[in-house]
This record gives structure tokens, C-alpha cells and sequence, in this order.
């Protein structure tokens, strides 16, 4: 759960707040408490630029998406939902999950409470899931007649397997945390009050890394993800002859001194 008050940023009263770390992580969340971080149509176009923004900030190496409350988001407000849905999920440039797939920088969520159909697609969206151990994931399409636009019908299968995606959309099912960690939906399960900061954790622990390669690694594995294994092997193998091609001798220099400095250690005892 995120606690009130953290994280903040300038304008504690938007909807949608970003917080900027010293790390070089910055803390998405989703600040709409009392509807449980349901989405207006504002509110979708305030994600999708915010993601856009981020995506070009060189002080940023990764994202961490979250809801404040008991939620991390319950999909989008209904209210507004002819407002939402009417013409509107053709608009790339304001469709908060595109704007995700776009982002090259590793986005992990941080996923406390209900992640329910708009906001299981968010967290779809994301490259790793850090659940709270009460997290539910729901996909309510079928309930309510509305038709998935931002991948879950695709994306779900493609993780958990088709037969239990058939259950869980068609039956509306919830996915509860231990769940969701056993058919590899999430990569961690922590206390609801550690969601935040096990996330957080875990994206400092990419930045430690040679940044370059973090967002080249995580372009290969997403856009081969996309091509049958054969067209992925190629991709794959395409992308490490552009990358050792641009690479400069001193750094052929620098990685031969590593290995040689790594090798000339004497093995640990066990």
C-alpha cells in the first residue's frame, strides 16, 4: 500500500503525480484514492504524456507505476465511460498503455489492491510486477460489455497460458497474489506496506548497470516477444552485430582489462 504523503511531488492535489528520485527512478502514482485510482479520461491522457516525458528524460533510468490507497487502479471510471471509449481508443498519443510499450526505460508496478481491467492492462504494460500480498487481478470486460483495447485479450494468454486466460476473462476470475506468482504474472509478493519500496528496489538495482545495455536488453526481449522464435534468434543476432560494430576500441580495452582483472583472482574457498 502507499502510504498518504508519499510519495509527493509539486502538485499533491493532481491525479496523477510524479516523484523524481536522486537514484534516477521515478515514482508514477496514481492519485485518485477515494474512486479506488479509477480512470477519467484526464486522467489517461495526464499517464499517457507523463510516460512520453519520462521516455526522454536522460535523468531517468527507470519508472515505477503505483496507485495510493487500497487500490492500484480499478480500471476506468464508468461515469465517464461513453466520454472514455467513443472514438477515443484510436488516439495513440494520449493511450497511456501504448505510451508505456513506447517508453524504452524498464517501468515496473507496483501493484497493491485491486488491479481491475483497465488497470490489470496497466499493469500488463509494465516490464516487472511487485504485488502486495492482498493484490487481485480482475478482468471485468465480460461483466460489463466493453471490449479490451489495451492487450489484455492478447497480452494474458501470452503469460499465464490461454487456458487460464480463458477463466479469467470470460469468467471474470480473480487472480489473487500467490496466484499470480505462481503462474509468472508477478516476480515478487511482499507485505501490502512494502510494495512501494520493493519496487523501488528493485529498479535502482537495474540502474546499477550499464544503462545503455539495460535499455538495448530490454528493447531486444520485448520486440522478439512480438516474432516466432526463429525471428527473434535473428533479431537478436542482428541488434549484437549493429551494437558491437558501433562499440569503441577503448571499451573492447576496458572489458579485456575486467575480464583479465576478474580471472586473475583466486577462487573463493568453500
Amino acid at each position: 500500500m502507499v502510504p498518504p504523503g508519499s510519495p509527493a511531488s509539486s502538485s499533491p492535489d493532481s491525479l496523477v503525480l510524479v516523484d523524481r528520485l536522486p537514484s534516477g527512478v521515478a515514482v508514477v502514482t496514481i492519485n485518485r484514492p477515494g474512486s479506488l485510482n479509477s480512470l477519467t479520461r484526464p486522467m489517461m491522457v495526464d499517464l499517457a504524456g507523463i510516460f512520453k516525458t519520462l521516455d526522454g528524460d536522460p535523468a531517468v533510468g527507470a519508472v515505477v507505476i503505483v496507485g495510493r490507497g487500497r487500490a492500484f487502479c480499478s480500471g476506468v471510471d464508468l461515469t465517464a465511460a461513453a466520454e472514455v471509449f467513443k472514438g477515443e481508443v484510436k488516439d495513440e498519443e494520449t493511450n497511456p498503455v501504448i505510451q508505456m510499450e513506447r517508453c524504452r526505460k524498464p517501468i515496473i508496478g507496483a501493484v497493491a489492491g485491486f488491479a481491475v481491467t483497465a488497470g490489470f492492462e496497466i499493469a500488463l504494460a509494465c516490464d516487472l510486477i511487485v504485488a502486495g500480498r492482498d493484490a487481485k487481478f480482475i478482468d471485468t470486460h465480460c461483466r460489463f460489455g466493453i471490449f479490451p483495447s489495451w492487450g489484455l485479450s492478447q497480452k494474458l494468454s501470452r503469460v499465464i497460458g490461454p487456458n487460464r486466460a480463458r477463466e479469467v476473462s470470460l469468467a471474470c476470475a480473480p487472480i489473487t497474489a500467490d496466484m499470480a506468482e505462481k503462474w509468472g504474472l508477478v516476480n515478487h509478493v511482499v507485505d501490502n506496506n512494502d510494495v512501494l519500496k520493493k519496487a523501488i528496489e528493485v529498479a535502482e538495482s537495474i540502474l546499477k548497470n550499464n544503462g545503455d545495455m539495460v535499455l538495448k536488453y530490454k528493447s531486444v526481449i520485448n520486440d522478439g516477444l512480438k516474432l516466432n522464435l526463429s525471428g527473434a534468434l535473428q533479431l537478436e543476432k542482428e541488434r549484437a552485430h549493429k551494437h558491437y560494430e558501433a562499440m569503441p576500441e577503448e571499451q573492447f580495452a576496458q572489458l579485456q582489462k575486467f575480464i583479465s582483472t576478474r580471472s586473475a583472482k583466486p577462487a573463493a574457498k568453500l
